[in-house]
Parts: C-alpha cells; structure tokens; sequence
C-alpha cells in the first residue's frame, strides 16, 4: 500500500507527496500530459526533441547538469507517445536544488539558435544510429503506419522522418514550449523522507509563481476498427528473418487492459511460456519470440515478435504463431498456468515499490490516467483476472482481420 497527499496550486500544477524514511535519497517526477500523439502530422518527432532541449539550460540556468552534480543528483527523462517524464534523484538536503532547476525551465527555456541547432543534430544522430543504421531499427518506423491509419500513434516517438526534426525552427519550438510545458498540464511528485507540508512551502516557493497557460484540448481522431488482414514485407540487411505482429487491443484504462497484460505473459514471460517452450525449445522454429503489449493511453498494441532459426520458412514460422493463438482462443487456460503469471506480476508490483523513484513515476502516471490511488488497486485488478476473461478477450483480440504483420527478410 502506497499512502501518499496530494494538493493542486493554484496555477493548476497537481503535485504528489509520498513519504518514504527508508532512503536518504528523494526522487522528484515531473510529468507533462505530451507526448508524440499531440503532434502535427507535419512535424513530428517534437516531443522527443523537446525532451532535449529541456536540458540546454533555461533563463537563469544556463547549464542544468552543473547544479545538480554539485549536490551529488543525478537526472534522466523520457518521450513516448504518450508523456515526457523527467526525474531526479538526490539527497534530501538538497531537494531545493531539484525543485530550482525544474521550475526555472517550466517557467523558460533559453531559446537560442545554438541550443536548437545542438539538440537537433543529436536527435538526427540518434534516428540514424537507433532507426536507420541498426539491424530491425526501423520496424516501428513502418509496423506503427500499417497498424494505425487515422490516430497519431501511426508515427514512432522519434518522428516520421528526419527532414521533420532538420526543419524544426525557434518559432515551432517556442510554440510547441508555450503550449504543453505549462503548470496546468504537468503533474509534481515527490517521494522519500519528506512532509506534506514543507513541500507545500517549497512547491509554492517554486512553482507558484509560475503562470498557466493555454493548453489545448486534445482532440484526436479515433482509430476506426481494422476489418481487413495487412501484411508488407521488407528485405534488409539482417542476420535474419524476422516475424512482427501487431494486433490492435484496449486501452489502459479498459476493464479489460489486465487480462490482456497477463496473455502477454501467458505467451512470453519466461522460458516455460507457451510461445517459447512449443517454437523455440520443442519445434525450433524460432531462435527467440515475444509477446507485450504497447500499453498506451488510447487503444494500443498487442505485438508478437520473433527471430527466425534460419532455413524455416516465413509462411511455416507465420502459421506456427496463428496456431499456438488459436490454442488459447479455444481452450480455458489451466488454473496453475494462471496463478503462475498473477504470482509473477504481483512480485514485479511489490519490488517497483522498493523504489521511490519507480513509486514516483508510477504515482504521476496514474495519476494521469486518471487517479493515483489506483496504483493500490493493480495487483487486486491482476488476482481478480478469470480463464473465462482469458479465453474471450483472445477470440476478440487475435483475429485475422485484426492483425497486421511485417515480414522482416534478411537479405
């Protein structure tokens, strides 16, 4: 149980407070409600650069590592499609010094032609290095477009293409800024050995001054249900062939988000699962396979990825996946197979709190999905899943017409 406060300035800034006296050490979380969904379909990859320039120094911090070092910190931050999440770690004496540098680049960036021509040649060097030059690098660049026609998860967080990032200008960057990087659309939590009421001072201190700001609403257009079976194929330069498939599914705030997590590991988690034990140890089709869920905030992905062992043939290694999916679409899985996976992700539940970090983040997430006292209720969610749900939420999910695969050949 996960016992936190909670209050909201009065510029909109929600703020978390959870008080752990095990660690010296406090985590700082601070959440924007961005991510690559909210972009123009013109320019894209902006929330993952913006993730960058957050760290070229802001009006009265002209370096933002310098400081944090000085009082032993570390910091690191994160795009997906969803947010931008940026976080500390230091002692708690020094918890002002955090709480210094993240207001002043929430109240402004130092927009600068240097900062940005900077920021931008590391993004481009990290889309050719992680997307281009690596082997599979580029399969979200083409899976995400085959899945999604009409919603802007089509595109991966690092954007369509590099001339989108090449063209990015301060006028987009200082409107990209004003829009999303404001008090009323962030979420602030805390936690370590910490009160309620000296972060109330401190977060008034340094946040209040802040002003609110003119988010949009989000309005985004709703991924029609796919009726029809996509496959595209592509030869590169791999080891090997590959397998992708991605099957739309539920959102993470659906009833049924849970029971399709723990399918994920019914098939994948570990080397007793079904997918690995019957195409990779028994028939050695496969030299790896896996199975997760993309567990996004609107409808996401259900994906199914493998390596072929070579000399099997793609259609062979294709029907072999098809046919262990059918198993469980038409059999109850066994009680034991099931109480096997809850186990699993209630350990993985109880060891995230060990963290105030992971405590932190997980508490500004839920939070945004909607309340941070449901971080209580997941491992209750996950015990509650039934063989009955299983086997229905699988017929639903993994149908043909629902699924749209990538061939990966290697040259």
């Amino acid at each position: 149980m996960i016992k936190f406060d909670r209050f909201t300035l009065k510029n909109g800034l929600k703020v978390i407070v959870h008080k752990d006296k095990s660690t010296p050490i406090v985590a700082i979380n601070i959440l924007y409600n961005v991510g690559s969904r909210d972009e123009n379909p013109n320019k894209t990859g902006f929330a993952h650069l913006f993730e960058h320039l957050m760290f070229g120094g802001s009006k009265n911090i002209p370096v933002y590592d310098k400081p944090l070092q000085n009082v032993g910190g570390e910091n690191n931050a994160f795009t997906n499609s969803n947010i931008t999440n940026y976080y500390i770690t230091l002692p708690k004496d020094n918890i002002e010094t955090g709480l210094w540098l993240e207001s002043d680049r929430m109240f402004c960036l130092n927009f600068s032609e240097k900062s940005l021509n900077v920021q931008r040649n590391v993004v481009i060097e990290e889309y050719k290095q992680r997307y281009l030059n690596q082997p599979y690098g580029d399969v979200w660049l083409m899976l995400r477009p085959l899945a999604y026609k009409k919603h802007p998860y089509r595109w991966a967080t690092i954007g369509k293409e590099i001339s989108h990032i090449e063209n990015a200008n301060l006028d987009d960057v200082k409107d990209f800024f004003y829009k999303y990087y404001a008090p009323n659309n962030a979420i602030l939590t805390i936690a370590g050995d910490v009160e309620t009421e000296q972060i109330k001072e401190l977060a008034e201190k340094w946040f209040g001054a802040i002003e609110k700001r003119n988010v949009p609403v989000r309005n985004l257009p709703v991924e029609p249900e796919q009726n029809e079976k996509r496959e595209m194929s592509v030869k590169k330069n791999v080891p090997f062939n590959a397998i992708y498939k991605a099957y739309h599914m539920c959102s993470h705030n659906d009833k049924n988000f849970h029971a399709t997590d723990l399918i994920s590991d019914i098939l994948s988690n570990g080397n007793s699962s079904r997918l690995y034990h019957s195409l990779v140890k028994k028939q050695k089709i496969f030299s790896n396979i896996d199975a997760y869920i993309t567990g996004d905030i609107d409808n996401g992905l259900f994906v199914i990825t493998g390596q072929l062992i070579k000399g099997v043939d793609m259609s062979v290694a294709n029907k072999s996946i098809e046919k262990e999916l059918e198993l469980i679409k038409t059999n109850y899985i066994a009680e034991h197979e099931l109480t096997k996976v809850r186990n699993r992700v209630e350990t993985i539940l109880e060891l995230s709190e060990m963290n105030v970090l992971n405590k932190a983040m997980n508490l500004s997430y839920h939070e945004l999905l909607g309340d941070a006292e449901n971080i209580n209720l997941e491992s209750e969610k996950y015990s509650k899943v039934s063989s009955k749900q299983i086997k229905k939420i699988s017929n639903i999910l993994f149908k043909e017409t629902n699924c749209s695969t990538l061939f990966y050949y290697a040259k």
